[in-house]
């Protein structure tokens, strides 16, 4: 891994490849390492750099770290595009990540010039979204006071369709799972509007996962309405989008 400095934090990232850049955003409970096989099949014919946001894997994270906001996260990334000299690049971002890539289109147009969001986590657009991160909320309560956090996360990446951890592998640092809760809450601080996403003039196309819950998918539906530049693609592979707006 090597080390930027991002908006206060270290951020380790890794790049591979040449060619035109892509930054790659990880979704809530992953690291950079979720992208690996995607990272390797876009190396070919791009720049690819895979960075750990702020508390996952190597990278830093304030003390105390108990809540972040989607802005925060994205002057993170925007730090790491301008010091790895790949302002301009095609994004990929999964849940909050989408998010991340989406805040960084409105208020920092020229870092991103085109983007992938898989399973964005839009929920502001669709009233049924109240319900479910309500009971999501619930659950999640429920399996920290019975189970403990490494339970509850898990039983939040098993509901979203996200690959088990290897069972091998050293169990995630607090820090990790302290930023998976902070990511939690961090979704509902984007904010999202007709007025606001009508000034996004990018290429982006929005994919769901198979294993996307109603309202993931609803979200991703509303937000492919609002932004003027969108391609709703439901099953496509997130490598093939990548390569068309490349």
């Amino acid at each position: 891994m090597e080390f930027v400095e991002g908006a206060g934090v270290r951020l380790a990232y890794q790049e591979s490849g040449s060619g035109p850049a892509v930054l790659l955003v990880h979704g809530m409970g992953e690291d950079h390492a979720a992208w690996g096989p995607l990272a390797s099949a876009l190396s070919s014919s791009a720049r690819v750099i895979a960075y750990d946001r702020r508390g996952y894997g190597d990278s830093g994270a304030p003390e105390p770290y108990d809540a972040t906001t989607v802005a925060e996260q994205a002057e993170d990334a925007l730090h790491l595009l301008t010091a790895r000299d790949a302002l301009g690049a095609v994004a990929l971002g999964a849940d909050l990540g989408a998010l991340v890539i989406l805040d960084l289109l409105l208020r920092h147009p020229g870092a991103v010039r085109a983007a992938v969001l898989v399973d964005p986590a839009a929920f502001p657009l669709v009233l049924e979204a109240t319900d479910a991160l309500a009971d999501e909320r619930s659950a999640l309560e429920a399996d920290l006071r019975e189970r403990g956090v490494d339970a509850a996360e898990e039983a939040w990446r098993a509901s979203r369709g996200h690959h088990h951890p290897d069972p091998a592998a050293p169990p995630p640092a607090p820090t990790a799972q302290r930023a998976f809760f902070a990511d939690f809450a961090g979704q509902a601080t984007l904010e999202l509007t007709r007025r606001v996403l009508s000034t996004v003039h990018a290429p982006v196309a929005i994919l769901t996962t198979p294993a996307a819950p109603p309202h993931v998918t609803a979200a991703a539906d509303a937000l492919a309405r609002l932004l003027p530049d969108a391609l709703r693609s439901p099953a496509d592979d997130p490598a093939v989008a990548v390569r068309a707006l490349l």
